[in-house]
């Protein structure tokens, strides 16, 4: 399942400003056509967890971040990026980061 050329992040960020894990989450689980028991189980998560993480009152690390992306045929550094930048979030710290494979 690979809709990442018809799902464009930098598109909707421009759009509607940076988004949260959960937004974009959601908003992919949409462009896709798929319902939230439907999308939890391909990134193999209970649907209570996934509509948690989409209204941004659970977040996910890092880890799980990357393997939804692999899941979903995304790049997960995008994922990644954002799990990270997230947990600084929620410490206090507002910083923006860039996340690259190692060579």
């Amino acid at each position: 399942m690979n809709t990442e050329k018809k799902f464009n992040l930098n598109t909707l960020e421009k759009k509607h400003g940076r988004l949260s894990i959960g937004q974009f989450l959601s908003s992919w689980r949409l462009c896709a056509e798929l319902s939230q028991k439907e999308f939890a189980k391909i990134i193999k998560i209970s649907p209570a967890n996934l509509c948690d993480i989409e209204k941004g009152r659970k977040g996910i690390s890092p880890e799980k971040a990357q393997e939804i992306a692999l899941k979903i045929g995304y790049s997960p550094a995008v994922l990644v990026r954002m799990a990270l930048e997230e947990q600084l979030s929620s410490q206090g710290l507002n910083y923006r980061i860039e996340v690259q494979p190692a060579a």
